[in-house]
């Protein structure tokens, strides 16, 4: 990958206060598209999708037909999401993570008041998705700083609360702000380096 304008090329910066608000699929709630793929896909058509979710009341989730999805809890009390004839997923502190089939009857409970949440959702066969959590160097005293490889057909880089510094390669560090989101395209053993009080989600998509 080279530098253009001090920024790595195939990365775009997705700002978070420029996201816009959409029912759900089902109407029970309002989601916030981050990135997804195809560009401009339908909710029927994607391969990959990465939204943000307000969820105010109880109630049935969306069901996804061949779709795997991952939820992490991003603020709020929590919820419990009870699979019909399965478990119960409790995410009750914050970036607590579930993972479960889209097809698959679940209902939300709200342990108390509204939850804001992250959803990654992926297209059983055609692609995999893989999350984890980090933390900048500012999180715990003592803290070293935060260095990441980075191989993948696309990787996202999801601020989910603080602000961090992202420096990719030796390209200039990027400033990201709660709900921020930085996109690399096709990034091969990429070193990342993390700075900053906050914590990220990084997705990592690999296509089949």
């Amino acid at each position: 990958m080279i530098v253009a304008q001090g920024r790595l090329a195939g990365t775009t910066l997705l700002r978070g206060a420029e996201l816009v608000a959409a029912p759900w699929k089902n109407g029970g709630g309002v989601t916030r598209e981050v990135t997804a793929y195809p560009p401009g896909a339908s909710l029927d058509a994607f391969l990959w999708r990465v939204s943000i979710a307000d969820v105010a009341q109880a109630g049935p989730f969306s069901r996804f037909e061949g779709i795997d999805r991952t939820l992490v809890l991003l603020s709020g009390a929590g919820m419990l999401l009870d699979e019909a004839n399965g478990p119960t997923h409790a995410l009750t502190q914050a970036l607590d993570m579930a993972h479960f089939a889209g097809e698959t009857a679940i209902d939300a409970r709200l342990v108390d008041g509204a939850t804001r949440d992250f959803n990654l959702m992926v297209r059983r066969g055609a692609a995999k998705g893989e999350v984890e959590v980090w933390r900048g160097d500012a999180e715990g005293a003592g803290r070293a700083e935060q260095l990441h490889e980075l191989s993948a057909d696309v990787v996202l880089l999801f601020c989910a609360t603080g602000s961090l510094e992202v420096t990719l390669g030796d390209a200039a560090a990027v400033t990201l702000a709660t709900d921020d989101t930085l996109r690399i395209d096709a990034p091969q053993a990429l070193t990342c380096k993390l700075g900053g009080a906050g914590a990220l989600l990084a997705i990592r998509l690999h296509y089949a």
